[in-house]
């Protein structure tokens, strides 16, 4: 059933990673995660006091569209989403989310370089945190953030899948990265 109006509608999404959660206003996508991320719950209070909204079961259109690109991405016919996204978070995570936004599928960038890309090399932390602040997993591509020295750092969804959404996105890129065998 489609849902309009001022709820945050939440629906389940299968990728070939595992089970993911997404949550939609209607303006776009606020969220989608792994369902078995240990603060998925606080995400959800923090969204739904972000937004000053229930979330609700449901789908609306951004969701549906989502529910397609995802299968679309995973199948290796979509290297760009087009999809309406309603970010929840400080002034800041939004420039460092809208910066990842620019790394090219297929491509990876380090820390250090967003943090040039924004104008401010000390600030790799705090670049680091909103990275690791990111509610909107594959879609806001934090997976293609890297250390300098190429190897494979944190992802909140763990690192198994970091390396096959790269691998996924350009098989290639292993061969710039030095990948722990982890899979």
């Amino acid at each position: 059933m489609l849902h309009f109006g001022n709820s945050i509608f939440s629906t389940d999404i299968t990728t070939p990673i595992g089970e993911m959660v997404a949550c939609a206003t209607d303006k776009g996508i606020c969220l989608l995660e792994f369902k078995e991320r240990s603060n998925l719950t606080k995400q959800f209070r923090g969204i739904s006091s972000y937004f000053k909204k229930e979330i609700i079961p449901g789908n609306n259109l951004h969701l549906l569209q989502l529910q397609e690109q995802i299968d679309l991405y995973f199948n290796k016919k979509l290297e760009k989403f087009k999809l309406p996204l309603d970010m929840a978070g400080t002034d800041f995570q939004k420039s460092v989310w809208n910066a990842l936004l620019e790394i090219p599928f297929g491509k990876t960038n380090s820390y250090l370089e967003l943090t040039k890309k924004l104008g401010d090399p000390k600030a790799i932390r705090a670049v680091a945190n909103a990275n690791a602040a990111n509610k909107i997993a594959i879609i806001i591509p934090c997976h293609r953030v890297i250390g300098s020295d190429g190897s494979l750092t944190g992802y909140a969804g763990g690192l198994w899948r970091k390396k096959y959404l790269i691998h996924l996105e350009d098989q290639s890129l292993n061969k710039q990265l030095r990948l722990m065998d982890i899979l």
